[in-house]
């Protein structure tokens, strides 16, 4: 029987990358298919906790199984920024293009360019038990962006033993290598255990 879990997202994007890894077995909804219209707050200042907010918002609303994520990007040479503000490093508006210019800017010059990105998925089941889930890739800024696939900041992201961007990779050769996929691959063993 397919599962039906509420991802609390807006992002098509990441919605269907995170169906192409969860597979047959279980069903997205989008807040939208859900009736959940309108940005859902992120104020915490971790990423677990900027998670479990989003995922906490839409249980409080339909007290359905759901889950969120929430992505950083984290580079040693900037003390681990963007972090938590990955999406408005450069301002509110949550522009892609602006923020990777920001990070290009800082490191101009900058010869550790090591970087990595964690994604942390909180889920609620339908008893609303509370659970987390992380993964990490390691990898590095390029100097300039590369390749049109993915979004944020994908065009300057190099994973580890890669020679190229996430942006330059199909989103199943992403798949092998990217954070969210090791997040999610913890959250559905879980999910199949229960």
């Amino acid at each position: 029987m397919v599962k039906k879990i509420i991802f609390a997202t807006a992002n098509q994007h990441k919605i269907e990358e995170v169906q192409s890894l969860a597979g047959q077995d279980f069903a997205l909804l989008s807040m939208a298919e859900a009736g959940i219209i309108g940005d859902i707050p992120e104020t915490a200042g971790t990423l677990e906790g900027n998670a479990m907010q989003k995922a906490e918002y839409v249980y409080r609303r339909t007290k359905t199984a759901c889950f969120a994520d929430d992505t950083g990007l984290e580079i040693d040479a900037l003390g681990g920024e963007p972090g938590v503000y990955s999406a408005r490093y450069a301002g509110e508006e949550k522009n892609s293009k602006a923020n990777m210019d920001l990070v290009l800017a800082k490191l101009e010059g900058v010869s550790n360019r090591k970087a990595r990105f964690r994604t942390v998925i909180a889920y609620i089941d339908d008893d609303g038990g509370k659970h987390l889930f992380e993964g990490i890739v390691n990898g590095e800024i390029s100097l300039a962006g590369h390749g049109q696939e993915g979004f944020g900041y994908d065009p300057i992201f190099i994973p580890e033993g890669c020679d190229k961007s996430f942006a330059q990779m199909k989103l199943s050769e992403k798949n092998l290598h990217s954070h969210r996929a090791r997040a999610l691959k913890k959250f559905t063993e879980f999910l199949n255990t229960r």
